[in-house]
């Protein structure tokens, strides 16, 4: 067992959050839809999400799902919304503190929303990549290694899309917006689920 991932769980629990250890993205994949049952499901940006192969077997089987990364460009606003509507809200963290905390940074804010008061279920898929010793060390981590790969992803042109450091840009597609911290699941969470996985997962 991954001893640094078993920490990180216990002290997650012990925020209550409903954590748990699993060695590998197919059986967090089983696990997860496991959870969702038939329920509809919002996606936020996720490049876990997509490499777990969730959209997919979500959709043959039936669920209802919205993904803005899965439509045309004047539908995306709309999705957005329709997702931090749904049953249960799929995604990633940008990062974890040693000490149980969900660090993460947005250029939009729909994760942001959809996780903090979306659906009252939440599930997260974290790779071993996601953990941080702190506070700084996750914005760090979040910066060097989430940021620019995620504005070239979607063709924008800030200075860390070049070289993947931060400047503190000004541009009207800046990545770092909004910065949340999650000490605890809201009142309003009936399930705030996080797997951790032991393999690197996702920016």
């Amino acid at each position: 067992m991954n001893q640094e991932l078993e920490a990180v769980r216990q002290r997650l629990c012990a925020r209550g959050f409903l954590a748990e250890v699993v060695n590998t993205p197919e059986e967090a994949k089983q696990r997860i839809l496991d959870y969702i049952g038939d329920r509809s499901v919002g996606i936020a940006g996720s490049a876990t999400v997509r490499d777990l192969g969730l959209y997919e077997a979500l959709t043959e089987r039936g669920n209802t799902v919205y993904w803005h990364w899965k439509v045309e460009k004047p539908q995306v606003e709309e999705t957005r919304i329709k997702a931090i509507a749904a049953d249960v809200y799929l995604c990633s963290t940008n990062a974890v503190t040693e000490d149980g905390r969900l660090i993460n940074i947005d250029g939009t804010g729909n994760r942001l929303a959809g996780m903090i008061y979306g659906p009252k279920t939440v599930i997260l898929a974290v790779g071993k990549n996601k953990l941080a010793k702190d506070y700084d060390s996750a914005i760090a981590r979040i910066k060097r290694d989430a940021c620019g790969p995620n504005a070239r992803r979607q063709g924008f042109q800030t200075p860390c899309s070049i070289d993947n450091v931060c400047r503190d840009c000004r541009p009207p597609v800046r990545m770092c917006n909004v910065t949340a911290i999650t000490e605890y699941p809201s009142r309003r969470h009936q399930a705030f689920r996080i797997i951790l996985i032991d393999e690197n997962m996702g920016l």
